[in-house]
């Protein structure tokens, strides 16, 4: 759950002018079971997709549009000589909430999916490792557009301050917040899934080629952003909860200005009835465009706003906040 400065970990922007990202992570999940088999096979099963693949064991695996996230993990370590001979395997996914939420997705079974490699094969890779290796996966193996911070996120978990630089250099900073306060935040943030899903690479495309073109309005706009990157991370640390509201809200109006699809007119209509039902502020999650959104609602006011949001075609999730991030074990 991206809290701010959302856009400022993809590049060029990052590399240019540096990121910075307020991210906490949550207990909706991505997760992989790889079962070794003698068949001399490797059979891949997404439970929530319905999709299923069944290949003979080889160092490649094709990239055909189904599954393309295993077969570029399984391509990449045999790439680096993580597998060296081809293996036999049933490997099967599955993740909480749908491709295109805006939560991460892809980026979390991205981590799911190395984290159960690595334990399996006993791989030397540690949490910078395991989200620099994902992001490479994603961004450049597979060219699928977006930011760092997911791979980040679900790579560590819990609340952090995450900073992009050029070069690839990252820094994930947890932050040490009062449970009291951490709580509240949890207790006064609704989470709505629209039931619409998104591209969200379109959106990223047209927000690099503004920050490529220096065009003035998105790049005052992601400015704006980092800026609220750390004004949510003070609130936090200082226990100012109740300011959240409108720290979000000022970030959703910025994000508005990156690139065009960021916002709609469902999304808009959302967004105004859950502040007039008592919500002081919100965002759309991830790129936009559709997916989850969220909204600070102080007080009891979440009450009256989960009854407003009756009125739309979405639902709410519960979710609580996590304290780490990828976790595997051998049964």
């Amino acid at each position: 759950m991206g809290l701010g400065g959302g856009g400022t970990d993809v590049s060029p922007y990052s590399d240019l002018f540096g990121g910075a990202i307020l991210n906490a992570t949550i207990n909706l999940y991505a997760q992989t079971t790889i079962e070794p088999l003698t068949s001399g096979q490797i059979i891949i099963e997404s439970i929530d997709r319905k999709d299923a693949e069944q290949f003979a064991a080889s160092l490649s695996l094709p990239i055909n549009g189904r599954n393309d996230l295993v077969k570029g993990i399984y391509n990449r370590l045999v790439r680096d000589g993580f597998i060296r001979e081809p293996l036999a395997f049933r490997i099967t996914t599955h993740v909480d909430v749908p491709v295109g939420s805006g939560l991460g997705t892809s980026s979390s079974l991205v981590i799911s999916i190395l984290s159960a490699f690595v334990q399996w094969l006993r791989l030397p890779l540690g949490e910078y490792e395991i989200a620099h290796l994902a992001f490479e996966i994603e961004r450049f193996d597979l060219e699928m557009a977006g930011g760092k911070q997911d791979q980040y996120a679900a790579a560590f978990g819990g609340v952090n301050f995450m900073e992009f630089y050029a070069n690839d250099k990252v820094i994930v900073n947890p932050l040490r917040i009062k449970r009291e306060h951490l709580y509240e935040l949890e207790n006064n943030l609704v989470l709505y899934f629209t039931s619409t899903t998104r591209l969200s690479s379109t959106i990223i495309e047209t927000q690099s080629k503004n920050v490529k073109s220096d065009n003035k309005k998105p790049l005052e706009a992601m400015h704006h952003l980092k800026e609220q990157a750390i004004q949510m991370k003070e609130a936090l640390l200082r226990g100012n909860i109740d300011t959240i509201g409108e720290i979000l809200d000022y970030g959703f109006q910025q994000k508005k200005q990156m690139a065009e699809g960021i916002s709609n007119q469902l999304i808009e209509e959302i967004y105004e009835a859950a502040r007039q039902a008592g919500s002081t502020g919100g965002k759309i999650s991830g790129a936009g465009g559709g997916g989850f959104m969220f909204f600070y609602c102080p007080g009891n006011t979440r009450f009256r706003v989960l009854e407003t949001l009756k009125n739309y075609p979405g639902y709410c999730r519960n979710f609580q906040f996590t304290t780490s991030g990828h976790f595997s074990w051998t049964t």
